[in-house]
């Protein structure tokens, strides 16, 4: 699609955006014309997002928490809804806690929980190299470490019963249920990111039965996104390791989180 110029284009844009069935067009033209430094990219990048790519992967970032996470293509893009496993870690964190996200994908929660809680000691771990790599330019600021591999495997032995925050945006999407998604994270977000096994819990019960050897005793927290649905269940699993669980959610997001307290040693 030729563009004339960034500056006349948000018309042209709209319309293209719309007609391919962008709901938000009017403000991912205006996202795209921000992010484009000539009329060459700023047509690539409209033909991009025209064929079905991620607005995020397309302009290379998103909005989350306030806060500019980079997302390079193929990393799963961070949910609005996830800004409240966000609040509900922050409200049982404190200043200078020890945080780890396994999970972690882009980076987001760990970002925003050591903007949050001024935290020093930040470590997160994802199984898929391209989000490592992500992960690793957006928590550098924070001092953050992040590792490649499965779960809590990489994590360093000095952290055991140390950890006061451990978050997992687990996939937790039935497999059956993968076809169901919206075409942009089928074709476009790492299946490993979203397929959560035959119930959509196969990777919270892994999380749930390592947590407890890292969690500080008394004071530590395990917090993990799910769907309303598979809450009753990721409470049992939670209280089966031995953890205190509740459920806390917020209707506006469609956000559910499960927070299983560490009990005292």
């Amino acid at each position: 699609m030729p563009v004339p110029d960034p500056h006349e284009a948000q018309a042209v844009i709209v319309t293209t955006l719309r007609a391919a069935g962008c709901v938000f067009a009017e403000e991912e033209a205006g996202m795209l014309i921000a992010a484009a430094e000539t009329p060459a990219v700023l047509a690539a990048m409209v033909e991009r997002r025209v064929a079905g790519l991620p607005l995020e992967h397309v302009i290379g970032w998103a909005e989350f928490c306030g806060l500019r996470i980079a997302v390079d293509p193929g990393v799963f893009v961070p949910r609005h809804r996830t800004e409240f496993l966000v609040s509900a870690a922050v409200a049982r964190g404190q200043p200078g806690a020890v945080v780890v996200d396994l999970c972690c994908g882009s980076g987001a929660v760990g970002v925003a929980l050591a903007a949050a809680l001024d935290t020093t000691e930040l470590y997160a771990v994802d199984v898929d190299p391209a989000a490592v790599a992500c992960a690793r330019r957006n928590l550098a600021a924070m001092g953050g470490r992040v590792w490649e591999g499965d779960l809590d495997d990489p994590l360093p032995a000095g952290l055991r019963g140390r950890v006061d925050v451990l978050t997992a945006n687990v996939p937790y999407v039935p497999t059956a249920e993968i076809e169901l998604l919206p075409r942009e994270a089928r074709l476009y977000e790492a299946l490993v990111a979203l397929d959560g096994g035959p119930d959509g819990l196969d990777v919270l019960r892994r999380v749930a039965a390592a947590a407890p050897r890292w969690l500080a005793p008394n004071r530590g927290h395990l917090l993990i996104e799910t769907s309303e649905l598979q809450a009753p269940q990721a409470v049992e699993i939670f209280a089966a390791n031995g953890l205190i669980p509740e459920v806390e959610s917020l209707d506006e997001l469609d956000a559910t989180v499960v927070i299983g307290a560490m009990p005292a040693a």
